[in-house]
């Protein structure tokens, strides 16, 4: 069985870049305050009704096809991993291979809704697909389109600040040398905590699950979608709780992909973890022992941009040098579900 390898890596950024001096006064707040709470300086916003979730992860992969080698029509497989996509139906997969131009040819298109996780368990998908031999050029998206649903409030600073929009992409091959490629991937989620860190509306659940005063729904609410002008529509995040169980389960999903491969953290070359926060970032990157050149982090330039996270990162880091041949990297997430994953690469 051949390991499956990343072949080509590409990423897209909005052209509007949103300070925190731009973003501060809005949720009244300091400029500082966001950075000491964050470590982010600045986010990219699309450009309304210029530019989608599919169009920013096209552009994307279009890098990453070609630095791959290969052409748009290579591709046979699409997995497109987002929380913010175009439509409610269909899922951005169809409409990625509408944009690339490669709708005549049959291939499959599959939609991933891990959110922050969301490219670490479309890797992992990737990884069994080309292993097997189903597939020679998986085609992995991450992307996000996540100023379109914020509170520009007080009442909504706290999410607000974080996130930005972006995309990041990923061409997966089969790798004929041993002990190269992506070596291992462990996913993991626990839906206890769904609630904690969600955006409820629309939805189909007619308060089904709610109990709490705030999250309450009447009765002539409508029963497939549920459209609201509240506080529902918007992303909901109990920061404390997914700051405790994000520091647990970070380092105990990197130590596991570690241990499988017989391998311990002082062996990582670099670590480039989901960019949720500056603060969680540190406090794993201390439990684990390692410097802060084994660590990647561009959370200050682009904030937290969920699923296109990584590969952001991912391509960053490869573009500045940062991953060479051989480099033993780790890839890792956390988020909403909760859900959370890790992938141990030897590029």
């Amino acid at each position: 069985m051949k390991n499956a390898r990343i072949a080509g890596l590409g990423y897209y950024v909005p052209d509007r870049v949103v300070p925190n001096v731009e973003l501060a006064p809005l949720v009244n707040v300091s400029e500082d305050w966001i950075q000491g709470r964050t470590g982010i300086e600045q986010r990219h916003y699309r450009k309304k009704h210029g530019e989608t979730t599919t169009t920013m992860g096209a552009a994307a992969a279009r890098i990453a096809i070609d630095r791959a080698g290969i052409l748009p029509s290579d591709v046979d497989f699409i997995i497109f991993a987002t929380l913010s996509p175009d439509y409610y139906f269909p899922g951005n997969g169809v409409l990625l291979q509408r944009e690339l131009g490669i709708t005549h040819q049959t291939m499959g298109a599959l939609d991933i809704r891990n959110q922050c996780s969301g490219f670490i368990y479309a890797l992992s998908i990737a990884d069994q697909y080309v292993k097997t031999g189903k597939f020679k050029n998986v085609l992995v998206v991450g992307a996000e389109t996540h100023s379109r649903n914020l509170d520009f409030s007080p009442s909504g600073r706290d999410v607000t600040i974080l996130f930005g929009d972006g995309a990041g992409a990923a061409v997966i091959q089969p790798c004929d040398e041993p002990g190269r490629g992506i070596l291992t991937t462990h996913l993991h989620a626990d839906g206890t905590y769904a609630e904690e860190l969600a955006c409820f509306n629309p939805g189909a659940h007619a308060g089904y699950y709610f109990e709490k005063d705030h999250f309450k729904f009447t009765e002539e609410e409508i029963e497939f979608i549920s459209l609201h002008d509240d506080h529902t529509s918007i992303p909901h995040m109990n920061g404390q709780t997914v700051l405790r169980h994000a520091v647990t389960r970070f380092p105990e999903v990197i130590l596991e992909a570690l241990d499988e491969m017989n391998l311990s953290p002082k062996d990582i070359d670099l670590l480039v973890p989901h960019q949720a926060n500056l603060r969680i970032a540190q406090l794993v990157q201390k439990r684990l022992g390692l410097t802060d050149e084994k660590v990647f982090n561009n959370i200050h330039k682009f904030g937290n941009t969920t699923a296109a996270s990584i590969p952001i990162a991912l391509c960053e880091a490869w573009e500045q040098g940062k991953i060479e041949d051989g480099s033993l990297l780790c890839v890792a997430a956390f988020g909403s579900g909760f859900t959370w994953g890790s992938a141990l690469i030897r590029w």
